[in-house]
């Protein structure tokens, strides 16, 4: 079969095309988009989802102390042989069998079943709490990620333009060395800036790499990804400029101190649970049972029904109630100390969130004249250099304040966009936020 020239070209094209979309098929992500991979994805979530889940089962343990027991039992005796009395009577039968079916429940007069279930309830809710926890401080390490990777991006993009500067530099001052307008030195100068830049702009890609695998990690992504710029965050999120609202915004939010809060009234329930033990236990029974002997006596009572009521009151124990009262009592106190300390380091990390944020939101217009100013000066210094009216070492002195103005830009652009996100981070706002966001995109 011969294939005609046009048809053979057609599928070298499609060939082509089809190589070209398999090489570019790198996914293209945004942060919302990470944070629904890796609330998704994460190991520690899933952890947390987990001691929910034990919560809950607990719950369900307390409530079956509250229900009565039902059991059924039964047996069966064979003997050697039967025996009978001197007036025929059987006193052993050959085989004998018994079965019935036994009701019971116990409970405490203080009431130490009703506590443990109400204890349980409240460990389901401060599961929940842990769990809000966990998912925020996770997603902020995955927001911590991404912006090292945009950093890192950034540097890459920094590291080129220096190499491309510094290789221009280096042809320029080739050219007017042929001319004899300036002497090797200046070429050698140039050489080395340029080699400095290359090595420079190997190091920055290897740190790309490693920030994105660091990425790729912490949200829980096998494949080759590509990162999505951020919208600026500086149009798109509103924070109250008052510390002292943020403060008690973030006492009133944040999961971690609802948490405790639920684990003191834990404790002081736990307290109560365990000086009910002081009290006497109750326990009912009822009972059926049949029974059947062969050969069966005269006197066998074949079925029996019955009920029964103790009372168990443990007057000495060597101590042991009293050692564990005193136990929960100190772990009620050192609750009670941990909920007041963790006020007020909440109070101390929203005071850092905030000035952090007022320092970058600061310093960012600073930079952005800075890098404008150094990039005009590079431009010009540069010109003066081709014809001769600025020498090296002033091409380098203004390209080193070039790159360490765009670093500085770079590193106060994102240190910025990080900052709003840790604000509402340590508000207690950014897991209700980012849940918005990433519900509002599915839809």
């Amino acid at each position: 079969m011969i294939i005609s020239r046009p048809i053979l070209l057609l599928c070298v094209v499609l060939i082509a095309v089809m190589l070209s979309v398999g090489i570019s098929s790198a996914q293209e992500y945004s942060l919302e988009d990470f944070y629904r991979i890796a609330l998704k994805r994460s190991e520690r979530i899933k952890i947390s989802e987990e001691d929910l889940y034990i919560a809950e089962r607990v719950k369900d343990k307390a409530v079956s102390v509250l229900l009565p027991k039902l059991s059924a039992f039964g047996s069966y005796t064979k003997y050697s042989k039967d025996k009978r009395s001197s007036t025929g009577s059987v006193i052993q039968p050959n085989d004998s069998t018994s079965w019935g079916i036994r009701l019971d429940q116990s409970f405490s007069i203080s009431g130490r079943e009703i506590t443990a279930f109400n204890i349980s309830k409240e460990g389901i809710e401060k599961s929940k709490y842990d769990l809000y926890a966990v998912k925020e401080a996770y997603i902020f390490n995955v927001a911590s990620a991404y912006y090292d990777v945009l950093r890192a991006k950034k540097a890459v993009e920094i590291a080129k333009s220096n190499f491309d500067r510094m290789t221009k530099h280096r042809d320029a001052a080739v050219i007017r060395l042929k001319v004899g307008e300036v002497t090797k030195t200046d070429v050698l100068r140039a050489e080395a800036e340029l080699s400095g830049a290359q090595a420079e702009l190997i190091k920055s890609e290897n740190n790309l790499r490693l920030a994105k695998a660091m990425l790729a990690r912490v949200v829980g992504l096998n494949e080759d990804f590509t990162i999505k710029e951020p919208i600026d965050s500086r149009e798109h999120i509103h924070i109250v400029d008052n510390l002292d609202f943020l403060k008690q915004t973030a006492l009133t939010e944040r999961a971690e101190l609802k948490a405790l809060g639920l684990q003191k009234k834990v404790v002081q329930q736990q307290v109560g649970y365990i000086r009910g033990a002081y009290w006497p236990t109750l326990s009912i029974e009822g009972v059926y049972t049949g029974k059947n002997e062969d050969p069966s006596s005269t006197f066998l009572n074949k079925e029996s029904i019955y009920g029964g009521i103790r009372l168990n009151f443990p007057f000495f124990e060597g101590g042991l109630r009293k050692a564990e009262v005193r136990e929960a009592e100190a772990k009620q106190r050192q609750v009670e100390l941990l909920y007041e300390d963790l006020k007020k380091s909440i109070s101390i990390e929203v005071e850092n969130a905030y000035l952090d944020f007022q320092t970058q939101k600061g310093v960012l217009k600073s930079f952005e004249d800075q890098r404008a100013f150094a990039m005009d000066n590079y431009n010009s210094v540069s010109r003066q250099y081709q014809f001769g009216l600025a020498n090296s070492i002033d091409v380098i002195d203004a390209n080193t304040l070039l790159i360490a103005s765009e670093r500085q830009l770079a590193d106060a652009n994102y240190n910025y966009q990080l900052a709003l996100i840790r604000l509402q981070r340590v508000t207690g706002q950014m897991l209700k936020t980012v849940v918005a966001k990433v519900q509002g995109g599915q839809h």
